[in-house]
């Protein structure tokens, strides 16, 4: 049974609620339980609560078509809080206590990484949400990722600096695993694209005032371009000093934003921003021919109408990092987690809301950077840079 086949016919919320009451009444299917460690509440919860509305719905829809092979998903969910310390407290849980056969979660690269080790001890596979490529690179057995990496996100930014004629860049990163992360990556691959970086700044997760960082940036010789690398409130900060302080050249961000609460945070001031991103934030305006359009368009039909929010790219890494698990956990004919693992390391051609997945054994995440689009803030909405 593909995936299509899952989902067709099960987005009504009748069927869930038929669902849960059959549950009630000891009907319930054999089932195959999986975890989930997200950052639901606390200063990342713009990630984790869509990926956690996102993960319980397509359960129930799942669940309400049949589930897998036929037996039901249990999905345990914990909120880490963004704590990486949380982080591997659940995660033990998941792996001891809950017996799960596969983790779909870890919003930020911080609470990744601090469980990472656990699920390769235990040989469980352990597909994460969050950006920064070490999760990744090097290749892990048991570990996956869903959203492009920063490396990617450099590389993009990168490109449009070169077609812009641009090339002194002035970095100013967050210290947090993500932004630390995507700094050292974006010094890396500079030279690859002939970008000079005139200015090195970084800011902590509790300041409320770049202001001092960015005048130095300001004062660079020969500043283009300004490259902030940094996820939560602080790229929002970063963007209203920018144009507080008048600074006339363009304004990056990464990934890390691509949610409208970015631009609601950082108000008049995102106008002109640019920053790579997922189709989904633009589905819409997708051509009718783009072959990923079907995908973000049902998936941001189906989230803005239970959750009555717009959606996020963020939502939808986790809606990849489910369906690959279920087509592996079908392909694979049981719920052994090595064998899901090997499975998962055969996705070819999966499209999902972040573009055409196809792994190996030597890539864990299976997107290239033909999969990022590049978009700009315009009149408070996002557009494609063509």
């Amino acid at each position: 049974m593909r995936l299509s086949r899952f989902l067709k016919g099960a987005t009504a919320a009748a069927a869930v609620v038929a669902l849960s009451a059959g549950f009630a009444a000891g009907e319930a299917a054999a089932q195959i339980k999986i975890g989930s460690v997200l950052s639901i509440t606390g200063p990342a919860s713009f990630l984790g609560d869509p990926e956690d509305k996102t993960l319980r719905m397509y359960v129930d829809k799942i669940n309400a078509a049949g589930g897998v092979n036929g037996e039901q998903l249990e999905l345990v969910v914990y909120d880490s809080e963004g704590d990486a310390n949380k982080a591997r407290t659940l995660a033990t849980r998941l792996i001891e206590d809950d017996g799960i056969v596969a983790m779909v979660g870890g919003s930020t690269t911080g609470t990744t990484m601090a469980m990472v080790p656990l699920f390769e001890e235990a040989e469980i596979p352990f597909i994460s949400l969050a950006g920064g490529i070490v999760i990744v690179e090097p290749v892990k057995p048991f570990v996956f990722k869903t959203p492009h990496t920063d490396r990617m996100a450099c590389e993009k930014i990168f490109e449009d600096l070169q077609a812009r004629g641009l090339s002194k860049v002035g970095l100013i990163s967050g210290t947090g695993g993500f932004g630390k992360s995507m700094r050292g990556q974006c010094i890396d691959v500079a030279d690859d694209y002939g970008i000079e970086i005139v200015a090195d700044e970084t800011y902590g997760p509790r300041d409320t005032d770049m202001t001092p960082q960015l005048t130095n940036i300001r004062n660079a010789e020969g500043l283009q371009a300004v490259l902030n690398a940094g996820f939560g409130q602080g790229p929002a900060i970063v963007t209203k000093n920018f144009a507080q302080l008048g600074i006339e050249v363009p304004l990056y961000q990464s990934h890390g934003v691509a949610s409208k609460s970015f631009i609601e945070l950082a108000g008049a001031a995102a106008e002109g921003v640019r920053l790579p991103a997922a189709a989904l934030l633009v589905a819409d305006q997708l051509a009718d021919d783009d072959p990923q359009k079907q995908v973000v368009v049902d998936y941001k039909t189906a989230f803005e109408a239970e959750w009555n929010q717009p959606v996020s790219t963020f939502g939808g890494h986790a809606y990849d990092g489910l369906m690959i698990l279920v087509e592996a956990i079908e392909r694979a004919g049981n719920a052994d987690p090595v064998a899901i693992r090997d499975a998962i390391e055969q996705t070819s051609g999966f499209m999902g809301t972040a573009g055409e997945v196809n792994m190996s054994a030597e890539d864990h995440m299976g997107l290239d950077l033909t999969a990022f689009r590049m978009l700009e803030i315009q009149n408070g909405d996002w557009t494609i840079v063509e």
